[in-house]
């Protein structure tokens, strides 16, 4: 069984005891966390599509830990000019683990 869910703004493909890394979320670590914006559930015999989302499904996670992401450098440069500058970004993340889907 799995489903598609909309969270922070990203879709993803989960299933049951999956870890995946998403958009930094407010909780806390070890807190539940309810998705309600399921596009799409399939139990293996038929899927059920939402119009937009599946009415009364829900998926329920824990929150494992915070992390950030690999250093991204952003470099500019304009020859002959002297302008050079070099930044560095590391995304936040957050690692959840997918406790049940409910359909």
């Amino acid at each position: 069984m799995y489903a598609i869910v909309e969270i922070a703004g990203q879709q993803f493909k989960v299933e049951k005891n999956k870890k995946l890394y998403v958009n930094r979320l407010d909780q806390k670590e070890g807190d539940k966390v309810t998705f309600e914006k399921v596009l799409l559930v399939d139990d293996g015999k038929s899927p059920k599509v939402g119009l937009p989302t599946v009415s009364g499904a829900k998926v329920s996670a824990t929150v494992l830990s915070h992390l950030k992401g690999d250093k991204v450098i952003i470099f500019k440069k304009k020859r002959r000019k002297g302008y050079q500058i070099e930044r560095g970004f590391r995304h936040s993340y957050t690692q959840i683990q997918i406790e049940d889907i409910k359909a």
